[in-house]
């Protein structure tokens, strides 16, 4: 069997989630929302909203940050680049890419265009998210390392595959979505840094969206586009690792998503989940010693920025900031003047931050030595299994901080109360 036999064949027949991944899809779904509702004022969402409303069309499918429905490709598209503006949406690390703001706009564009109910969308979104993770895995290192933004390229199967599902595409007309998506998904790291980079999100979600109603119309493309000398694989560095479809279908990847719990770079976040173990006060600190693997040095290890963009990549800021009691979720605490403030600055002096190959890139272990000479040290791995019922305290924590509680909390019982897609859309405006 192909790898485009076996990816359109777990997209389009019946599949059995297991109770513990339809759990963390509902939690990835109000990280979803909340993260898209607090990004709606970004200027990439704004311009992007912007440009759909002055076009118009048909009212189809909800936007963040209006209450005008708008054709489902254009919504996809916004709700992509919104939802991933703040960069602070889930990430799975087993193919660095973030599942949710590929595949989510696309689900439940599809969903609201075709009348479905939620718990429809929700499983479709699942399916989508599983296949994009396994598609990024089936690309492998080489992929991302050569400057693919994985959040893009794959994530654009993934909504190919949540959109074509929904519209009821057999194995046989989702292999010619999935072939015609390898014609469509694009997304560059030189994006990184600036609207680009929210904007390869929500390109993912349109094109995706748009190759499954193309292919439900009857469109024939190269259903094998994926794979040989001219296709995606080969055409964009991909490693062609065939071992990343091993228990499709059986065994869910999207389990282990890593969710954002702080609101900087993810190469961050193992050292400030170990440094809430450790508890320390900057009165406390002598000195601070971050160990890290290798590969974040370059992305995060910013050692005294002045802006709170700079601050979201430096490991000597955010633990300054967690040892001051600084909240480290809060999207305000990253600002200027923080990083001004003179006591930051002094207990950023006492930060140091080493290497270690040693070191998974989930890994972090923080080394504290204290005034009164006590020595404590703690790990943190963000691949570390997380109870469901911890990680729904944070989310829905997180969530209510983001949007306000009242709102988060009728989000989640909408998600767990069933109704209609377009129900929960409009929690979007």
């Amino acid at each position: 069997m192909t790898l485009t036999d076996a990816l359109s064949r777990f997209a389009a027949l019946p599949v059995s989630p297991t109770s513990s991944a339809r759990h963390v899809a509902r939690l990835s779904a109000l990280d979803w929302l909340a993260v898209g509702r607090a990004g709606s004022t970004e200027p990439v969402a704004r311009i992007t909203r912007e440009m759909v409303l002055e076009e118009g069309g048909a009212s189809q499918a909800a936007v963040f940050g209006t209450m005008t429905r708008l054709p489902a490709r254009a919504a996809a598209l916004v709700n992509g680049a919104t939802s991933h503006a703040l960069d602070y949406d889930d990430t799975h690390f087993a193919h660095i890419g973030h599942p949710s703001v590929g595949v989510f706009p696309a689900a439940l564009a599809a969903a609201e265009l075709r009348g479905a109910t939620l718990a429809e969308m929700l499983d479709v979104a699942l399916v989508g998210m599983e296949l994009s993770v396994r598609v990024g895995m089936w690309l492998g290192r080489s992929h991302y390392q050569t400057g693919f933004h994985q959040t893009a390229t794959a994530g654009a199967f993934g909504a190919a595959a949540a959109a074509g599902r929904l519209l009821g595409l057999t194995p046989d007309r989702m292999a010619h979505a999935l072939g015609l998506t390898a014609t469509r998904a694009a997304g560059l790291k030189a994006q990184f840094g600036t609207m680009g980079k929210p904007y390869n999100a929500g390109i993912a979600a349109a094109s995706g969206l748009e190759c499954a109603l193309l292919a439900a119309r009857g469109f024939v493309a190269n259903p094998g586009a994926l794979e040989g000398p001219y296709g995606f694989g080969a055409t964009h560095h991909g490693s062609a690792d065939d071992e990343a479809l091993d228990g499709l279908g059986d065994e869910w990847l999207f389990e282990t998503v890593s969710h954002k719990f702080h609101a900087c770079c993810h190469g961050l976040h193992a050292a400030l989940e170990a440094a809430r173990d450790l508890d320390i006060a900057a009165p406390e600190i002598s000195e601070l010693e971050v160990t890290t693997h290798p590969r974040w040095m370059s992305v995060c290890n910013q050692p005294a920025p002045t802006t709170g963009l700079g601050a979201k990549f430096s490991y000597t800021t955010v633990m300054a900031m967690s040892a001051l009691g600084i909240d480290t979720a809060n999207l305000s605490s990253y600002a200027d003047a923080t990083c001004a403030d003179p006591r930051l600055i002094e207990t950023r002096r006492k930060v140091s931050v080493r290497e270690d190959e040693g070191l998974g890139e989930t890994e972090s272990v923080v080394r504290v030595l204290r005034r009164d000479g006590q020595r404590l040290e703690a790990r943190h791995d963000l691949d570390a299994p997380m109870s469901l019922a911890d990680r729904e305290a944070r989310i829905r924590a997180k969530a209510a901080a983001l949007i306000g509680p009242s709102h988060a909390e009728e989000a989640w019982l909408r998600l767990n109360g069933g109704g209609q897609a377009s129900d929960f859309a409009d929690f979007l405006a």
